[in-house]
């Protein structure tokens, strides 16, 4: 089998620091896709670069979770706060979700809100994933496929990621929090494939998200299995941006992905680059 790999960026237009270091890490790097918060501060910003850069796979980035709902917060009254944001209490947050009809029934709008807001930028939907990767749980996910059919899914992310692989490297440790979120990512991972919603076969960017530094791509592309697998990151050209997660290394994760001997080790290994349209094709 042939190594193929997309390289992606989250948090598409949550500011202007973020959408910069995507069109850079794009235009002079390996970034292939980005996932767009459509909600976001800046996301107008990001859509009017995405436009000019027909190569870069733009996604939906669900922001379901710490962030800005895209309906009017008097819509959503269980999933904000009293400021108008999303609840950042994800355990209690996904107990209600599951259990609460009211509750579910504003995810769905919500959800329906932010694919229509994707559709209406024009932009191709080159996959979708969700912030905090909230989507791992099972009436989100069920939600996304039976929403995103009507707006042309075609790939999604279950971070599936092969803790032994990125041992080879350095000590890893996955916590509790990591062992539990594996079996429901695999879940997730069946129930898009039974869709015909293509995923990838590998996920790199959990155990160092934020943290994705020349040395550790440059080690995960040395030992990158046959098959697809996505690379997801955070860069930005500003560490403190607002909104920013105080433990990221976002500039270091910038310049791993416009790292010329990055690029060059990837030409060497004979590796594919693409966005998720591009190997969407016969893999569902």
């Amino acid at each position: 089998m042939a190594r193929q790999l997309i390289v992606t960026a989250d948090d598409f237009g949550a500011a202007p620091a973020v959408n910069e270091a995507v069109e850079r890490a794009h235009v002079d790097g390996i970034l292939t896709a980005a996932s767009l918060m459509v909600a976001g501060e800046a996301a107008a910003d990001a859509v009017a670069r995405a436009r000019r850069l027909p190569a870069l796979g733009v996604g939906l980035h669900l922001v379901l979770v710490e962030g800005r709902p895209m309906l009017p917060p008097a819509k959503l009254p269980d999933l904000v706060d009293r400021d108008g944001f999303f609840r950042t209490d994800m355990a209690r947050l996904g107990a209600e979700i599951f259990f609460r009809p009211s509750v579910k029934a504003q995810v769905r709008a919500e959800i329906e809100a932010q694919f229509a807001a994707f559709a209406a930028t024009g932009l191709p939907l080159d996959h979708v994933n969700a912030h905090k990767h909230f989507h791992l749980h099972p009436t989100i996910a069920g939600l996304i496929v039976e929403i995103g059919k009507a707006h042309g899914i075609i790939a999604a992310r279950a971070p599936i990621e092969p803790v032994e692989l990125l041992r080879r490297i350095e000590p890893v440790t996955v916590g509790l929090a990591g062992r539990i979120a594996a079996p429901w990512a695999r879940s997730v991972g069946r129930r898009f494939t039974r869709a015909g919603v293509t995923i990838p076969d590998r996920v790199f960017g959990l155990a160092w998200s934020g943290a994705m530094t020349q040395d550790r791509v440059r080690a995960l592309i040395a030992h990158l299995p046959e098959g697809l697998t996505e690379l997801y990151t955070h860069p930005a050209t500003d560490d403190h941006y607002p909104g920013h997660a105080p433990e990221y290394r976002y500039g270091e994760e910038l310049v791993a992905l416009t790292d010329a001997k990055v690029a060059a080790e990837i030409a060497a290994r004979g590796i594919t680059l693409g966005n998720f349209a591009t190997f969407a094709d016969g893999r569902t």
